[in-house]
């Protein structure tokens, strides 16, 4: 093995936030794991992200071989649309860390464009390779909801980074080809590594004793998890909640924080739920301690997904590790994640009806759901974060020989 030191940079998102804290949320996650995974190869990880007022020390222990090193990147109050302007003085700490720790990386690997900003002057300084794992870019997003606006900044550096980067890494077809379709990449330097899922936390554990944790008393549960923001489509899953012909009683819990300003996507969802009389069908529940999601997933019947857009899915992975079935929207990396008809079922169409015809269909039949749930596991066992952070070493070893061109 050739790679012994790496240096991820998650420039806005600090892994030791809690999910559903500000912007914090799948991307925190996924660093702050595979870091983990990583370190347990034996691969030393740096983790660089932005100081702030309630950041501990500037470098803290995350697990053995990985720190969290927390260096100042503009004032702690910067809006996020001018966090681009504080790029420059971020980068400068990292070198000046660098210089003064004597640390070598092999490979720098950047999550989200803002730190590809500065992934790619930090290995260019240290003459190493840099990857970039984008996590969302702006022209998918753009496409997949009307309304949606990113600003032009943003794409043109997203583009500039597909061209730079020593190897872009998609974590599905679908986020490859559009990178190809809509920022002319070059798909050889695209790798396809999906996300993972921490096999030990999010497992099948016993649904009657979860409900009763959880205070659920009888009837189904239709669940969701993630953030409160209209690229999610939780106004789907409310109108299809509307729609379900169900002798059981049906509670719908919504897992997840509303960041947006002034809190107008939860204010947004409570009108509706009103307009549509659900109110004792639906529980805001709010933010949930990730060690406790696995008693949501497990208590539920059927996990729904219902986003205009996500590049890969990790609640319905949880929810599959959990052993229960997903009903998601065909968009970006869910196409690949739920098998349709066989870990869940997957909705071209974002209509009310389609998604509660499913929702029937799955909560109609303890058998059908028995079985997805069981094949929702088995597909979870091959996405564990120790396989990903392996093939990911591979990748690093590979560039780092010089075969992966510039």
């Amino acid at each position: 093995m050739n790679t012994q030191r790496v240096a991820f940079i998650t420039f806005h998102a600090s892994p030791l936030a809690a999910p559903g804290a500000g912007k914090a949320g799948g991307m925190n996650v996924h660093v702050r794991q595979l870091a983990r995974a990583m370190g347990g190869l034996g691969i030393q990880v740096d983790i660089f992200t932005r100081q702030l007022p309630d950041a501990p020390d500037t470098v803290v222990d995350l697990s053995p071989n990985v720190r969290v090193v927390h260096l100042p990147g503009g004032a702690p109050d910067t809006p996020m649309e001018d966090l681009f302007d504080c790029l420059p003085q971020f980068l400068d700490n990292m070198l000046e860390f660098q210089r003064q720790s004597a640390l070598d990386y092999q490979v720098v690997h950047s999550h989200y464009w803002l730190s590809g900003w500065v992934g790619h002057r930090f290995a260019q300084a240290l003459g190493v390779p840099h990857l970039i794992t984008f996590h969302t870019l702006a022209r998918i997003k753009m496409q997949s909801r009307p309304g949606e606006n990113e600003p032009p900044r943003r794409q043109q550096v997203e583009g500039e980074l597909m061209a730079s980067a020593h190897r872009v890494v998609a974590f599905s077809p679908h986020e490859r080809d559009s990178m190809v379709q809509l920022y002319s990449a070059d798909a050889s330097r695209i790798e396809l590594v999906p996300g993972g899922v921490d096999l030990s936390l999010f497992r099948p554990l016993d649904q009657v004793e979860s409900r009763q944790r959880l205070g659920l008393n009888g009837g189904k549960v239709l669940l969701y998890v993630g953030r409160l923001e209209s690229l999610k489509g939780v106004e789907l899953l409310l109108r299809s909640a509307a729609q379900v012909d169900s002798c059981h009683k049906v509670r719908v819990l919504v897992v997840g924080a509303d960041n947006t300003p002034g809190q107008t996507e939860i204010n947004r969802l409570r009108n509706i739920v009103q307009e549509l009389k659900l109110e004792e069908t639906v529980e805001f529940v709010g933010r949930v301690d990730h060690e406790d999601l696995p008693f949501y997933y497990s208590a539920a019947d059927v996990c729904v997904v219902p986003s205009f857009y996500e590049s890969f899915g990790l609640a319905a992975l949880e929810s599959m590790a959990c052993g229960t079935p997903v009903i998601a929207s065909r968009v970006g990396g869910l196409s690949t994640l739920v098998q349709h008809g066989h870990t869940g079922y997957l909705k071209s169409w974002r209509c009310p009806e389609a998604f509660a015809n499913s929702l029937e269909i799955i909560m109609s039949s303890a058998r059908l759901r028995q079985s997805m749930g069981q094949a929702a596991r088995r597909r979870a066992e091959g996405m564990g974060w120790e396989q990903v952070a392996a093939n990911l070493v591979l990748l690093y070893d590979y560039l780092g020989e010089g075969r992966g061109g510039e």
